[in-house]
């Protein structure tokens, strides 16, 4: 039995679906009583657990060959990150209490970054839990080719992508979910021991103009990007409803300036299959 914390994300349901269709028993854990009845229906065994909620998360995980975990997104952290620091906490005691054999977490390319950012939530993640007695692993994808959903409307509409990656011209490590998934999916069912990293990204660097001539292929139209200068950002991400936008502005400039990478370099990082134009075709497709 593998427990799936984040089965109704992204990564996390692709984890189970890899699972299952390899004939795995899973726990399907998750906060929503209503989302439950579609695991369920799979087969899978149902755990209801809020990710601050210790004694739920600890029976969740409690009997499980391996667990899948990871942080609830925060993209507008309170200063100080105190719901990170809470969720951390309570991961960290559930699992220690539940002791499955083996732990996969997911973390993120640039966790080992030592100015302060919005990654640094996966930071405090590794820190929490690497005392954990049993093995774990903290899988480091690179920046989800999936974030370009938001740019679609806009190359449609209008011909333009706004980044905040910047220059356009500067390619970015970047993978699809399903490649983080498979990968997270393999290393629950391999056997290791300590701590370890695996840092992941897709098969070659992708920039906004990269991502610019895919969607412009796929759509059939000339499609541009436009920067978002710098100076724009605080107002603009407060207008938006940002109390905080700090950690994240900070976050992009890592990106931009080269400080968020890989802390083991080029040669020891994990390549996905995924390209970037299948993975956009998907997106424009269900869009």
């Amino acid at each position: 039995m593998f427990a799936i914390a984040g089965i109704t994300g992204q990564v996390g349901g692709q984890v189970a679906r890899a699972l299952l269709a390899s004939g795995c028993k899973v726990r399907a854990v998750l906060r929503d009583a209503a989302k439950a009845k579609t695991w369920a229906t799979r087969g899978c065994d149902i755990a209801l657990a809020a990710m601050d909620d210790v004694p739920a998360l600890t029976a969740a995980f409690t009997g499980v060959e391996a667990a899948f975990v990871l942080l609830p997104p925060t993209f507008d952290p309170s200063p100080g990150f105190g719901e990170t620091r809470r969720f951390v906490d309570a991961l960290s005691q559930a699992l220690a209490a539940a002791r499955p054999a083996r732990v996969v977490c997911i973390s993120t390319v640039g966790a080992q970054a030592a100015e302060e950012n919005l990654l640094t939530q996966l930071q405090m993640l590794e820190r929490g839990l690497g005392a954990l007695p049993m093995p774990i692993a903290f899988l480091r994808p690179a920046w989800f080719m999936e974030n370009t959903a938001w740019d679609i409307a806009s190359a449609q509409q209008t011909g333009t992508i706004a980044s905040f990656l910047q220059p356009a011209d500067k390619p970015v490590p970047m993978v699809a979910t399903r490649d983080v998934a498979d990968v997270a999916a393999r290393l629950l069912q391999e056997e290791w021991k300590g701590r370890r990293v695996v840092e992941l990204e897709g098969p070659e660097r992708v920039s906004p103009n990269d991502i610019a001539a895919a969607l412009g292929q796929i759509l059939g139209r000339d499609v541009q990007v436009q920067p978002v200068p710098r100076s724009t950002w605080e107002a603009l991400f407060r207008s938006q409803g940002m109390q905080n936008p700090g950690p994240r502005m900070r976050m992009l400039d890592g990106f931009n300036d080269g400080w968020i990478t890989f802390e083991n370099g080029t040669a020891r990082v994990t390549k996905g299959s995924s390209n970037l134009a299948e993975v956009l075709r998907e997106l424009v497709d269900r869009a």
